[in-house]
């Protein structure tokens, strides 16, 4: 082979290289934003109660603790000074129904883990899907609490809370009811138990026995849910009646 094919084949080696290496940055920048967001931060945990909207209690690390959802304000159920508000048991029950449906796992930010009253700040998720943009998207909570740098999800929870107002359902159905100072007790507030629309008791669910049970859930129900009871999980596995 002569010098000249030589160097002809060596150039055109390099440039198919070139080439190559062009191709994959153009891949790497552009395929990145069509690209779903991985989920490996996610933190399986156990429920151990649902306290109200946006608060819950898990076992983590060993031990029970508080968790505080990140982002989301949802109306009190029972401050002891503003009491009960509109559509606070609305979102309690709200949020005790997704945790109850699925696998829960939280995701942390990169900020601060833990609040001044030492509760958890996260994520929360059912099977993957986010609690509180659910609730959000139901008009069961307002976009609140905004601490930088915890924002990671803030503009996915805007967009879903923007679509609530829209369809002026849950909280958006009371006009100056969710500010950015809170929930106006003020205007809006219940004075009687009857007053609050289609709400259900917090009290727990008593069945005699799992037969009884299985009629409502034939499933069973696991620990943290209102009809489960330590006596009817015989295996102790956190699973009443299944």
């Amino acid at each position: 082979m002569s010098s000249k094919r030589r160097n002809k084949k060596k150039k055109n080696s390099v440039l198919s290289a070139v080439v190559v290496i062009i191709l994959a940055a153009v891949y790497l920048v552009w395929g990145k934003e069509d690209a779903e967001p991985t989920r490996s931060g996610l933190i399986p945990v156990e429920l151990i109660k649902t306290i109200d909207g946006d608060t819950i209690k898990i076992k983590y690390e060993g031990k029970e603790q508080n968790v505080r959802y990140l982002l989301i304000d949802t109306p009190e159920t029972s401050h002891p000074r503003l009491g009960k508000q509109p559509f606070g048991e609305k979102a309690k029950e709200r949020n005790q129904e997704l945790l109850n449906s699925g696998k829960l796992e939280i995701e942390f930010d990169i900020g601060e883990k833990y609040d001044k009253y030492n509760r958890l700040l996260a994520y929360i998720y059912i099977d993957g899907e986010s609690v509180q943009e659910k609730l959000l998207e139901e008009g069961l909570a307002r976009v609140a609490y905004v601490y930088p740098p915890n924002t990671r999800h803030l503009d996915a929870y805007e967009k879903a809370q923007e679509r609530a107002k829209k369809a002026g359902i849950g909280i958006w159905t009371l006009e100056d009811y969710a500010t950015d100072r809170g929930f106006d007790s003020d205007t809006y507030s219940i004075t009687d138990k009857n007053t609050e629309t289609n709400s259900k008791t917090d009290a727990e669910e008593s069945f005699k026995n799992c037969t009884e049970l299985r009629k409502k859930y034939p499933n069973g129900v696991k620990k943290g849910h209102p009809a489960y009871s330590e006596r009817m999980d015989g295996d102790k596995d956190g699973y009443a009646c299944e």
